[in-house]
């Protein structure tokens, strides 16, 4: 798989899913399908419930049947929906993904290992403007022949980080110092 490229955001962890490689032993690239891909976010609120959300606008690629499979992914920070107007504006804002300082949020793949279900993804998650290793457990959800005459392939994984270690430490209480990235990419072969 190719280096995802997130800049600036939770949605770097979308693309972090791993990719098990081919068996036809040729190179597949994959452009991800926007409308099909998802970076989803949950976070206690107040220790009382779970806020949940996700990023709309979301770009990228990943590379399979290489010697070093890779993923790139690409998130819209402003994009950030939460069913909520006034909270998403809140969110754009100083005090969480500061959207004007930084627009993207990205993930870049450095190192994908296949397992029996899927891989295990190392790579770079770029959020408010701070560059972090992460890894996780991407698991394979299918892939085929689709009925527009494409090739797919799609995979979910889940990454929990801690805010403030990408510089986002405004208060919302203890259980919610960190958050759960929830990963859902489709890609459509090139």
């Amino acid at each position: 798989m190719k280096r995802l490229t997130l800049k600036s955001g939770w949605l770097t962890l979308a693309l972090i899913m791993g990719m098990s490689l081919p068996t036809q032993g040729e190179a597949d690239t994959f452009k991800l399908d926007p409308t099909h891909s998802f970076v989803d976010f949950s976070i206690s609120h107040l220790g009382y419930s779970v806020l949940r959300g996700r990023f709309n606008d979301l770009s990228g690629h990943f590379e399979l049947g290489v010697k070093n499979p890779s993923i790139q992914v690409t998130v819209k920070t402003a994009s950030v929906d939460s069913n909520h107007a006034e909270r998403d504006k809140h969110l754009r804002g100083d005090d969480f993904l500061d959207v004007k300082n930084h627009p993207e949020a990205s993930f870049a793949s450095t190192h994908i290992a296949e397992t029996a279900t899927g891989a295990q993804v190392q790579g770079n998650l770029t959020l408010h403007g701070v560059t972090k290793a992460v890894s996780f457990d991407a698991v394979k959800i299918g892939e085929g022949k689709d009925p527009w005459g494409g090739y797919r392939a799609g995979y979910k994984g889940d990454l929990v980080i801690k805010r403030s270690d990408y510089g986002i430490s405004y208060n919302l209480g203890p259980a919610a110092q960190s958050m759960t990235l929830h990963l859902f990419i489709e890609g459509i072969r090139q």
